[in-house]
């Protein structure tokens, strides 16, 4: 498992760079930043070495200049596919809401998948995107994710998923949405010519250009020296059609009601979830409690408000945080500036940058095993997004990812979330508990960043808006 941001943009770059027969890249978000530029051109050079690259992105946070990748379809080498595209293809915010508006019930369905996969025998699977932000790099926003590698007969289960995709109805060839002089053979030497400096990594990190050239991490793991953990790996995904047959009427579990919620009741002593979205159906709120009622210790770890970058979801997670304490979870809260970066996967240059927030979706059962991939653990998940991951059987990821999870729940990095009952018979108030510059500190109020932000999630919580989150 790769907890620094850096290792995941290097691993992908090394094994772009490996590479002899095909790359299948499927994302939730490719953006054209210094690293989803250093991605794109990397690309371009394996399709140049007569690499098939297919790559299936979806279509619902685009932002302007992520248009740059679709040059790589005027390789001959290279095909796009959209999923579920918006049929106005530019960045004005008003046009774009409202094809929403008038579109929402097919726009509101989205791949939120994450993928990897090298010349079918190497695959990457987990929480990250193609972007800054995700690999640790943005001295603004940084997100704490985690990346598996992943080889043996797990990843042809994954290419199948990947093809169910790209063969579905929505994946439209990026030829046919844009301009032509946008993915002509023009286009793809215009990106040929290019040459992106990678300064954001160098800056977060040191030695990223040392290890580029070395081909660290992924040089240890092809030579064995590298310590691998060898586990029985079940491959959980939602399928391309998931909200069709919802929206016909059918029962659909979705990944969360398949193999993630039988590991989940099969857990007997602890269950740790990192979720950065915590906006659970009823049927979800229950798994959890059912499970601390049968004796078993259910730990969660999400985002605070004032390391928050989407306000309506955190003003949906406000719903149940009295309902889970209540119940007996234990809850905490990740801070926007963690004091100790262990755990984090920041570099040591960023740690006092920026605002630092969650992404990452694992869940550890009994410390036996562990899920980790694109699921939140939110209403959007279950119902308007596919999602993809991996339960893994395996003693020593599961210990891997309940050491991260006590480094991020530390309390100079979170805050632990505790009910304060009120003698005189009114509802309990929520407590913050944290220890900042080495001394311990209780919240009374909730931690954010500005008066307005705190407006504005109240207001929001107003509006019955949960099964969009």
């Amino acid at each position: 498992m790769y907890s620094r941001g850096i290792d995941g943009l290097l691993l992908r770059l090394e094994l772009i760079q490996q590479a002899r027969s095909t790359l299948d890249l499927q994302y939730y978000i490719f953006h054209g930043d210094e690293s989803g530029r250093l991605v794109t051109e990397a690309l371009n050079e394996a399709a140049q070495r007569g690499v098939r690259v297919r790559i299936l992105v979806d279509d619902g946070e685009t932002e302007k200049g992520d248009e740059q990748l679709f040059a790589l379809a005027g390789h001959e080498n290279v095909e796009i596919r959209v999923f579920n595209p918006w049929h106005y293809r530019g960045h004005n915010s008003f046009l774009r809401g409202t094809e929403y508006l008038l579109g929402k019930s097919r726009l509101d369905y989205r791949m939120h998948n994450k993928l990897f996969i090298a010349d079918g025998a190497i695959a990457i699977i987990g929480g990250r995107n193609i972007g800054d932000q995700y690999f640790q790099v943005d001295p603004e926003s940084q997100f704490a994710d985690e990346d598996v590698l992943v080889t043996g007969p797990a990843v042809p289960e994954l290419a199948y998923t990947f093809e169910r995709f790209w063969n579905s109805h929505l994946a439209i060839p990026a030829k046919a949405l844009l301009p032509h002089e946008s993915t002509n053979r023009y286009a793809a030497e215009r990106l040929a010519a290019r040459a992106t400096t990678p300064l954001k990594t160098k800056n977060a990190a040191a030695d990223f250009q040392g290890n580029l050239d070395a081909g660290l991490p992924l040089a240890g793991v092809l030579a064995g020296t590298a310590p691998l953990s060898w586990a029985q790996g079940e491959v959980a995904s939602d399928s391309p059609d998931k909200g069709k047959r919802i929206a016909a009427g059918e029962r659909v579990s979705g990944l969360l009601y398949g193999p993630v919620a039988k590991a989940i009741r099969d857990t007997q002593s602890e269950l740790l979830m990192v979720t950065p979205y915590l906006v659970p159906t009823d049927d979800e709120l229950k798994l959890l409690q059912e499970r601390h009622a049968a004796n078993t210790h259910v730990r969660i770890l999400t985002t605070s408000l004032e390391a928050s970058n989407d306000a309506l979801a955190q003003a949906g997670y406000m719903h149940y945080r009295v309902p889970l304490l209540e119940s007996g979870v234990e809850l905490h809260e990740l801070r926007a500036r963690p004091e100790n970066p262990r755990g984090t996967g920041q570099s040591q240059r960023l740690s006092r940058y920026g605002n630092y927030s969650l992404h990452a979706k694992l869940l550890v059962f009994d410390r036996s095993g562990l899920y980790v991939g694109s699921m939140n653990y939110d209403q959007r998940s279950r119902r308007l997004n596919t999602e993809n991951g991996m339960i893994i059987h395996s003693s020593e990821l599961a210990a891997q990812a309940a050491r991260r999870f006590a480094a991020l729940t530390q309390l100079e990095d979170s805050y632990t979330v505790t009910l304060q009952q009120d003698l005189s018979g009114d509802p309990p108030q929520l407590e913050w508990h944290t220890v900042r510059d080495g001394q311990p500190l209780v919240l009374h109020s909730e931690p954010a960043r500005s008066a307005w932000e705190k407006f504005e999630v109240d207001f929001l919580k107003l509006f019955p808006i949960d099964s969009e989150l």
